[in-house]
């Protein structure tokens, strides 16, 4: 997590963006609450319905494993490409 310095003008509140104080957080209400206001009740319940990790792509990668058989071995000989993979 980066650190906040004081010099970072980003970080220190100006009039658009206020520091919040305690009054401020005792008035504040969850975004479920409020933003039927804003978007509607539907894109409310979309936009706050959970999934579960990232969506599933269209084009999925298939698993491309290689079997390797004692004839692989018999036929790359001892100097063979597969020869020295376990080295």
């Amino acid at each position: 997590m980066a650190k906040k310095t004081t010099n970072d003008r980003a970080s220190r509140p100006d009039e658009d963006n206020p520091e919040w104080t305690k009054k401020d957080f005792a008035g504040a209400r969850p975004a479920a609450d409020v933003l039927p206001e804003f978007i509607g009740e539907k894109a409310t319940q979309e936009l706050m319905r959970r999934s579960r990790g990232r969506p599933r792509k269209a084009d999925r990668k298939v698993n491309q494993t290689l079997g390797s058989t004692r004839t692989c071995w018999r036929h790359s000989g001892r100097r063979g490409a597969l020869a020295g993979a376990h080295q």
